[in-house]
């Protein structure tokens, strides 16, 4: 089947099993979301989720964040994994937008990714849910995904986001990789995917290759 055609067919199936394509982290403002995610990386939405609470609280700005140290900011994000890698990089990408951003955050994947620790899974993240963009969120379940459906055979994260800026409908983007987030937890996990279960078995490489 063309690639296109595969694509317009999982937007579409996706789109039915789950009308609400969302964020699973928790945020008030685009700072928040961007601290979430640089969190997120090699730990889960939930356990970021726990944590955040207390580390806005203890700095609800830019301006506490470029006041505090890297050190003061580890306590608070302790059990989400790397805390002190992450930490320095949250420090760090405060005082970048403060010093290259006016304090505001960039709107472009170009300019997100020059802050410290921001690359182009989490730069796109802010560009489509902030910003309303199209966006291609290469995690991990989207490569697994999109490798299974056949609409990719790359596992870089940049070359699979080429590949799917190639045939996704640019307004569909952003959604259907939050689709592929929820599919990916509920259905098409990476140890059993459960292909009987799929709304998009039809037209899956995977599954065909499974029966």
């Amino acid at each position: 089947m063309e690639k296109t055609k595969l694509a317009r067919l999982a937007v579409e199936a996706l789109k039915k099993a789950y009308p609400e394509a969302v964020c699973s982290l928790e945020y008030t403002d685009p700072l928040q979301l961007l601290i979430a995610t640089r969190l997120a990386a090699q730990c889960t939405d939930a356990r970021v989720n726990l944590v955040t609470p207390a580390l806005f609280e203890r700095f609800p700005t830019l301006e506490a964040f470029c006041a505090s140290s890297a050190e003061e900011i580890e306590p608070y994000i302790r059990s989400c994994g790397l805390y002190k890698t992450k930490a320095k990089d949250i420090f760090a990408m405060c005082h970048a937008l403060r010093d290259l951003y006016g304090g505001v955050v960039p709107d472009t994947v170009e300019a997100l990714t020059k802050l410290p620790g921001v690359g182009r899974k989490t730069a796109n993240l802010i560009v489509g849910d902030i910003f309303g963009k199209p966006a291609v969120v290469t995690d991990t379940h989207c490569i697994r995904l999109c490798g299974r459906l056949g609409l990719t055979d790359q596992t870089v994260p940049q070359k699979v986001e080429k590949d799917l800026w190639a045939v996704l409908p640019p307004e569909e983007s952003n959604d259907f990789c939050h689709r592929l987030v929820l599919h990916g937890r509920a259905v098409c996990t990476a140890r059993k995917p459960n292909c009987g279960g799929c709304c998009m078995q039809g037209f899956c490489r995977f599954a065909a290759a499974e029966k």
